[in-house]
């Protein structure tokens, strides 16, 4: 026995009450807990910039997902995965009939599941709501150009940049900012 992460398919908005209904599950001796390890709904924070001011909140990124820490035993496997599959609003594990025995998803998928979700160690990132395009005034209210004001030149949405023409000793100046940095101006 090893084990293993599996993904359970929920329905919709029911992700933290089948979790916590698991872990009462659990405490009651209901499920095994040489077998169910681990249970997580997996989220991510995301920084929302509403009039200035960041607002960060976690934001489910697999809806209608847990997942499970298995250590399931080649024989007896059944009555804990029935149970799990009882529970209301779960349809099942990811990739199998009711009758088969669910599959694990990769070291790796489960790795980068629990990094995303900042569970792991790793590059935790924090997904910005915010749209930018060139063109757009904005004013650089962090950083060591905190105050300049300019419009946006490049938007790089992968690596959470933008670079942004400011008046330095009367020169426009290419200037690279986070888009933490920024807030737009409204014209």
């Amino acid at each position: 026995m090893a084990k293993n992460w599996y993904i359970l398919h929920t329905y919709t908005g029911y992700e933290g009450k089948i979790e916590r209904t698991i872990r009462t599950m659990l405490e009651a001796g209901d499920l095994d807990s040489n077998i169910v390890c681990d249970v997580k709904v997996p989220v991510e924070e995301v920084v929302e910039i509403k009039d200035g001011k960041k607002h960060s909140r976690k934001n489910k990124f697999l809806p209608g997902y847990i997942m499970l820490e298995l250590d399931l035993p080649d024989l007896g496997w059944k009555a804990t995965c029935n149970g799990i599959r009882r529970i209301q609003g779960v349809t099942g594990f990811v990739g199998t009939n009711p009758s088969e025995r669910p599959r694990p998803i990769t070291a790796d998928e489960a790795k980068n599941l629990l990094q995303k979700a900042g569970e792991i160690k790793g590059e935790k990132p924090v997904h910005i709501k915010q749209t930018f395009a060139v063109g757009d005034q904005v004013k650089i209210t962090d950083g060591p150009f905190a105050t300049f004001s300019g419009a946006v030149e490049e938007v790089n949405m992968e690596k959470e940049k933008l670079r942004v023409m400011v008046q330095i000793f009367g020169r426009a100046t290419p200037v690279e900012v986070d888009l933490l940095q920024v807030e737009k101006l409204v014209n």
